[in-house]
């Protein structure tokens, strides 16, 4: 698995990496037993659904017809934005070996401690927000009694069970996986180009996608780099 560490300004970084945009399969496909394993099932499902949303609003740029249609994809795009932010520590979690990429103006020691304190503030963040969201998972079966879905309770199992593998990952990544480093000069081109004027920026960034063969990069850098 290859990582990168992405600069979005001069002593910011981020950690980034492209995988299928198909998601792995979360359990073998056997009969569902148990709650958990239940509703990791379900996870699974609407990670796939949100996928093929996703390229098929990519492809198809007529609104859906009726509002049931319209609240599926609103909600379907949450989720692939989710994936988004969570993808990285989710593949992370069944890794053995990975490679860090970093820029070539950063030393390597210091890219390691970069990589190490984004995994250790990834796992205590996911581990307070898996705390708050079985909670609310918990509170929310009072709405059982009325009729309908408990759709409460569904928008807190699906953050709890991502917080379940965000968590699972960063603690892979500081301890389960044997990590490698190698140095980037297009890397380090992003930071040079933070603070070009607007075009030039883009080129710059398009450029540098390139050369890495990383198809989203472009979008990822847009959303989190913030020229001063």
């Amino acid at each position: 698995m290859d990582v990168y560490l992405v600069p979005i300004g001069p002593e910011r970084y981020e950690l980034y990496c492209e995988v299928p945009d198909e998601p792995e399969p979360l359990e073998e496909e056997e009969a569902p037993a148990g709650f958990f394993k239940r509703l990791k099932q379900r996870f699974s499902a609407m990670l796939a659904e949100a996928e093929r949303e996703r390229r098929r609003e990519h492809s198809d740029h007529e609104p859906p017809q009726g509002v049931l249609a319209r609240m599926k994809r609103r909600t379907l795009r949450y989720v692939a934005e989710s994936i988004a932010e969570q993808r990285l520590l989710w593949y992370l979690r069944r890794q053995i070996s990975a490679c860090l990429f970093f820029p070539d103006d950063l030393e390597e020691g210091r890219a390691i401690t970069i990589l190490r304190r984004q995994l250790g503030r990834d796992f205590e963040k996911h581990r307070f927000w898996l705390i708050v969201d079985s909670l609310g998972f918990v509170a929310s079966g009072a709405l059982f009694l009325l009729p309908g879905p408990n759709v409460v309770a569904y928008y807190f199992a699906f953050r709890m069970v991502g917080h379940y593998f965000s968590l699972r990952g960063a603690r892979q990544g500081l301890s389960g996986v044997n990590w490698t480093s190698e140095r980037s000069g297009p890397l380090s081109e992003l930071r040079r180009a933070i603070d070009l004027d607007a075009d030039e920026r883009d080129r710059r960034v398009h450029d540098v996608a390139a050369a890495l063969k990383l198809e989203n990069l472009v979008k990822f850098f847009e959303r989190t780099a913030m020229p001063s």
